[in-house]
């Protein structure tokens, strides 16, 4: 009931007449305005009764410290909207809206590979804006909000916030580009450029193709330009049927209470996709999370620690009802990178995961967790894994499976995880060296059970936690608090932190 009201009284708080740059816009600055309805591209734009009519007319300022660009909210713009400015630290270029109503919206062009472009800026805020990029038919590497940083050096503090990017349709096949909601791009060829204070709040990504968030950034570790102090928070993606997030060059990204849900099912055969997962990244964390839904053909996870990765952590994520299971770790073994180095995935929440209908592209395959190729120094602990019966013979019931991607993993760690099947479920650990099972809990028949001096068969708690509903969505629900994200257009369930620790200490005290 209180989640509800929250929800109405957002709803009902969106329609005030508040300047969305009330709070934001620094003294000592100049505001430009827009109004698609009302203005005029003779005007000086520098009030809202002398506002500009079109976006064209922006190309002709230069943003400076303490600046805006207001669009008019229930205004639709055709076009693109291209910026490049330097605020300072406390006096940013803000772009954003006026007046009442729905967000100011803008489309772009057919055949155009964004809407909205940010280049080579300093200390800005893009917030408050509707974004659609629809052609006339699917184009790689369309995107929505494209953030450039290009023979720039440092870009600071560029803050993406309360956008509603919508039906953005790139490529389904990533190799050939795909496409996405938000595109983020650092390289330079005479100078090293990369992004310090990145953020993405609250904003709404919903049927973009392929992909949710993504980067293009320094791979290649002998010239590894990482971009610094990421955030990725509250935002909701939706109908995306490929990759959610996918920070790449990054060093500390953080990406905490995101919702990804109903992915479709539209991806072509041979194409593999995940929810949330870092690529050619360092010390990167992923928590508060919930995934579900995701029916790629290849993959499907909730979360992935991927290659070129070390020390990655996934903790107190809530992933469900998704074709693949909740966590990949992989690394491949033909890669001459930092390879896959210290992951550890703990205390996260699965419900329901690896319920693939149909055969991958290597046959019938759906592990809970995967380990593919020579991953080194993997600890998974205290995550709960709650597998409900097959809805079909054939699905896979694999609740670990360690396999080949040229190379096997070595010295994994698996300490006092609830695995839950009411079926036969299977172990396979196949060729994988130096494996370590301590304190698990074997609840159902499991064949292929490594040794675990320490592991039980039964848990009197546990059965007592799912006795009102054997599923786990309800019964597990005292796991979960509800948080208000996507700019409040949807309620994301995440985690508890003292909640599910203090669910493993009673696991252990019976």
């Amino acid at each position: 009931m209180r989640t509800l009201f929250l929800l109405i009284f957002l709803g009902v708080a969106g329609n005030i007449s508040v300047p969305s740059h009330a709070k934001s816009k620094p003294r000592g600055g100049q505001n430009y305005y827009v109004d698609a309805q009302n203005g005029d591209d003779r005007a000086d734009g520098k009030s809202e009764k002398t506002a500009w009519k079109s976006l064209s007319r922006t190309k002709e300022i230069q943003l400076n410290a303490g600046d805006s660009l207001l669009l008019r909210r229930n205004s639709s713009f055709n076009g693109l909207l291209e910026v490049s400015a330097e605020g300072v630290a406390g006096r940013p270029v803000v772009i954003g809206a006026y007046g009442t109503g729905r967000k100011p919206c803008i489309q772009a062009p057919d055949s155009s590979l964004y809407t909205v472009l940010v280049r080579n800026s300093d200390y800005l805020t893009l917030e408050n804006l509707e974004v659609v990029n629809t052609g006339k038919q699917r184009m790689a590497n369309r995107t929505g909000v494209k953030v450039l940083c290009e023979d720039y050096g440092v870009s600071h503090d560029i803050v993406l916030r309360a956008l509603h990017i919508h039906d953005v349709n790139g490529s389904l096949i990533k190799q050939k580009g795909g496409g996405s909601g938000i595109l983020i791009v650092n390289r330079g060829k005479d100078t090293p450029s990369t992004f310090d204070g990145l953020r993405v709040e609250d904003c709404i990504i919903r049927r973009c193709e392929r992909n949710g968030i993504i980067w293009s950034g320094y791979s290649d570790r002998e010239h590894w330009h990482p971009n610094t102090r990421t955030v990725i928070r509250k935002n909701l993606i939706e109908e995306v049927p490929g990759d959610g997030i996918v920070p790449i060059g990054c060093d500390g990204a953080l990406i905490e209470y995101n919702l990804m849900r109903n992915c479709p099912g539209t991806l072509p055969h041979s194409e593999a996709a995940a929810g949330f997962w870092p690529w050619s990244c360092d010390n990167t964390v992923m928590q508060f999370n919930e995934v579900s839904d995701h029916k790629a053909p290849w993959d499907a996870q909730g979360f992935d620690s991927d290659y070129n990765c070390r020390n990655t952590t996934i903790q107190y994520n809530y992933s469900h009802d998704n074709d693949g299971g909740l966590v990949l770790i992989c690394n491949s073994g033909t890669y001459h990178g930092a390879g896959n180095q210290g992951s550890a995935v703990q205390y996260n929440v699965s419900i329901n995961d690896a319920i693939r209908p149909r055969a991958t592209r290597s046959g019938i395959f759906s592990a809970n967790i995967h380990i593919a190729g020579p991953c080194k120094n993997t600890l998974v602990q205290r995550n709960l894994l709650h597998v409900n019966p097959k809805t079909e013979p054939f699905i896979d019931r694999s609740i670990i499976t360690s396999d080949s991607w040229d190379g096997y993993a070595d010295s994994t760690v698996f300490r006092e995880n609830v695995f839950f099947v009411p079926q036969e479920s299977e172990i396979r650990l196949n060729r994988s060296t130096r494996n370590t099972f301590d304190g698990n809990y074997y609840l159902g028949n499991i064949k292929g059970r490594p040794e675990d001096p320490n592991g039980r068969n039964a848990s009197d708690y546990y059965n007592q936690c799912i006795s009102k509903d054997p599923s786990g969505f309800n019964s597990l629900s005292f796991l979960f608090d509800t948080v208000i994200i996507g700019d409040g257009s949807a309620v994301l369930k995440a985690v508890n932190r003292d909640t599910i620790h203090r669910f493993f200490e009673m696991m252990k005290e019976e």
